[in-house]
């Protein structure tokens, strides 16, 4: 899906939000220098088509051996538990100031007790679940009590990882993590400068060790000449991600005078091409060592719209219905009373649950599930479409409708739905085209207008393709 001219200029004005002045001072290439980096970045997924596999909309590769904990991510069933707020390494990508313990987190809930997180997991129906930090070997006891919970509950039912740099992680304490019924633990090498020591103590006592780390321009060399070390040390995973510039990192990552683009978050350009070049000399050398790509458009979509789709489940009324990048859709018609009286009668004629569509109390506004569209004529009607998120809370705003869910006797969770735009008010014509392309997906969106209230539109149904577009 190729953005149009108003989308870059919308993504442009909120990067220059999210920096204030300090985004005058950031490298963007100029024309010629992002055309020479597109013909790169093709050249290298040319090579690599039909070698490596690419999946979910060509925003991950290679798919072909993911970590147990990665191919649970990409299912879109992966709890993510920050234990703590602290870190002993001073990384110059990290995104965060990691400074303070704090209190295990996840979706901006708190959880002081291991059995209401287990209750939580439950309750959500998740299959994976990641210890990350912070460091979360340095509050070891935490990770451990919150592990245990875990596989006491679930057993091997739920897979579970731990992010750790490495510094901790003698002996000891990873016979602890492996007793307490650890899966999986990734390693941050790029936080000990590619020290291999601290993961070869876990390799035979944790079942997968994997390195995950930021693929970094400058290291380049460096991590190609390790694939093999990697691989012969027992690492059985390598995933490599993309560079973002974060208001906390900024002056680091500009004393590196790193190229970015434009996206849903500004990243370095560079970092991912380090990561391509990276998987295709592992490709071609033959080296046994899975390499997996994970851009900054994967983690923002899909990560974002599983946790969506997952939240709306406690949201979601009979007359609605999810869209492809998780978003709850309203579909209301406007018109007199006698049409939509109609309409409605063609509905029970086909034995359809009345749960499937509500009409308002003046009887000129019929919301339904996108299943009925076969049955409405719309000649005299408008189309009302609504899109709203759903998003986890530690409190009640008042602000919006939600769901409270007891997890425990001494813990709720909230559940939110925040309305992301105004309506949209479609014409009879234009709502025709809006069920033929997302409804009934007889065509494609790329027959849609270019037109600032369809790129919207196309923002709230469709997740959109590919790796980001450099500009």
């Amino acid at each position: 899906m190729t953005l149009s001219v108003r989308q870059r200029d919308k993504i442009v004005a909120t990067n220059q939000r999210e920096f204030g002045e300090r985004y005058q001072s950031l490298k963007f290439p100029d024309n010629h220098a992002l055309q020479i980096a597109e013909q790169q970045r093709s050249e290298y997924l040319a090579e690599l088509h039909g070698t490596v596999v690419t999946d979910l909309l060509g925003t991950k590769l290679d798919m072909r051996k993911l970590s147990p904990g990665c191919k649970i991510c990409t299912e879109g069933n992966w709890s993510c538990l920050f234990i703590s707020g602290k870190c002993n390494c001073r990384c110059f990508y990290c995104p965060t100031s990691q400074d303070e313990i704090g209190k295990p987190t996840t979706n901006s809930v708190e959880f002081d007790h291991p059995a209401d997180y287990v209750a939580y997991l439950e309750r959500f129906g998740f299959a994976g679940a990641s210890i990350s930090g912070g460091e979360p070997l340095l509050t070891l006891e935490r990770s451990l009590a919150f592990i245990r919970a875990i596989k006491r509950r679930f057993g091997s039912g739920i897979h579970v990882w731990l992010y750790t740099n490495g510094t901790l992680a003698t002996v000891e304490t990873l016979s602890k993590l492996r007793d307490a019924g650890l899966d999986e633990i990734r390693f941050d090498i790029g936080a000990i400068d590619y020290n291999l020591q601290p993961l070869s103590r876990a390799v035979g006592l944790i079942p997968t060790v994997t390195v995950e780390i930021p693929a970094i321009p400058e290291e380049k060399e460096r991590m190609k000449c390790l694939l093999s070390e990697l691989r012969d040390t027992g690492v059985q995973h390598l995933n490599l991600h993309q560079l973002r510039l974060t208001p906390f990192n900024y002056d680091q990552l500009q004393a590196r005078n790193y190229r970015y683009i434009h996206g849903e978050k500004i990243t370095v350009l560079d970092s991912e091409l380090a990561a391509l070049e990276i998987l295709q000399h592992g490709i071609r050398e033959g080296i046994d060592l899975p390499i997996n790509y994970c851009s900054f458009p994967y983690k923002n979509r899909f990560q974002g719209g599983a946790s969506r789709r997952r939240n709306a489940s406690f949201l979601l009324h009979g007359f609605e219905s999810l869209t492809e990048s998780g978003f709850i859709r309203t579909l209301t018609l406007l018109g007199k009373p006698a049409k939509l009286h109609n309409i409605i009668s063609s509905f029970g004629k086909q034995s359809n649950a009345e749960t499937l569509w509500k009409i308002n109390g003046a009887k000129n506004q019929l919301t339904l599930h996108p299943s009925l569209w076969p049955l409405v004529q719309t000649d005299g009607l408008r189309l009302l479409v609504a899109h709203s998120g759903a998003y986890q809370k530690s409190s009640v705003s008042y602000r919006n409708p939600f769901s409270t869910i007891e997890l425990s006797p001494t813990k709720n969770i909230v559940v939110e739905r925040v309305k992301h735009h105004a309506d949209f008010e479609l014409n009879q014509d234009q709502a025709e085209l809006f069920a033929a392309v997302f409804i009934m997906q007889t065509q494609s969106a790329s027959e849609l207008p270019q037109q600032d209230m369809w790129d919207e539109l196309k923002g709230f149904e469709k997740t959109q393709e590919g790796l980001l577009e450099y500009f």
